[in-house]
Formats: structure tokens, C-alpha cells, sequence
């Protein structure tokens, strides 16, 4: 299940490093880039964290949470946020419940041989919690600046 633009964004309450936890209705009233990346410390998952990180003053000035969401544990996303300094919590989606909602949740094919993992997808989410914005196959170069120019016009 795709979510569209327009569409209320799926509720979450999950762990997360740093803070504990992590809820949807809590940011009710700022913009929220929730990205789905595949793993902790993976080439393309540092440095799509990297590019929030680098742009994270764009985000905060406009407003926005920034969260990076996989299926790693806490434990793993704490070291991951520590060795290249994110400044933005990362939330453990363990059972993939909340990748299943968002439609991130799929079968990949690498090398012949199929396993289930998570999509790396970007999810824009208005101060009204909803989905405002869908980049649902991303590629790492070029997709932050993507979210920052999408972020200046819902203001």
C-alpha cells in the first residue's frame, strides 16, 4: 500500500536514539522528514545521514524534525549517530511494523536471491500530519537538497 499525498500520516511509537522514544503526535505542529534507510553504517545509508546532517540547520530553520527510521536496534543506531555525529534521533522499527505501514516494507532481489528488507523512501509530513510530500525510491545523490527545496514551498 502506497501512501499519497494528502493522506494522513501512519502514527508511530517507537524507540529511538537519543530520547527514548519517539511518537507522531508529539510533533504534531512542525514539518517531519521521516526517512526509511536499509541498514546502520552501509555506504549509501551514510551518506544519505550524512547529507541530513550536513543540511540540518535548512531543517531546523524551517521548522522540521528530522528522523531517520530502519530496522536496526537502539543500540545500533546509537553508535552509527555517534560515529558521524547525527544530530537527529534514528528510530528502531525492529519488527518492520511501521515500514509495513508506511508501503517500505518489500521483497528486493540482489543477485538472484530474494529476501524482504526496507525500501530507502523519504516522507514529508506537514504541522497537520500529513503526508505532503513522497520521494518512494530514493537515490542518495542529490535527494536531501530534493527534501530542503520541497520543504521551502510548504511555507
Amino acid at each position: 500500500m502506497a501512501l499519497e499525498v494528502g493522506a494522513k500520516a501512519p502514527a508511530f511509537d517507537l524507540k529511538a536514539f537519543p530520547a527514548g522514544k519517539y511518537k507522531l503526535s508529539q510533533l504534531q505542529g512542525k514539518n517531519v522528514v521521516l526517512y526509511f534507510y536499509p541498514k546502520d553504517d552501509t555506504p549509501g545509508c551514510t551518506k544519505e545521514a550524512c547529507g541530513f546532517r550536513d543540511n540540518h540547520e535548512a531543517f531546523t530553520s524551517a521548522d522540521t524534525v528530522v528522523l531517520g527510521i530502519s530496522c536496526d536496534s537502539v543500540e545500533s543506531h546509537e553508535k552509527f549517530a555517534n560515529k558521524f555525529e547525527l544530530p537527529f534521533p534514528l528510530l528502531a522499527d525492529e519488527d518492520h511494523a511501521i515500514a509495513e505501514k508506511y508501503g517500505v516494507w518489500v521483497e528486493k532481489n540482489m543477485y538472484g536471491k530474494k529476501s524482504w528488507g526496507v525500501q530507502r523512501a523519504t516522507f514529508l509530513i506537514d504541522k497537520k500530519g500529513k503526508i505532503a510530500a513522497v520521494w518512494p525510491r530514493v537515490k542518495v545523490d542529490g535527494h536531501v537538497e530534493a527534501v530542503v527545496e520541497k520543504l521551502a514551498e510548504l511555507e
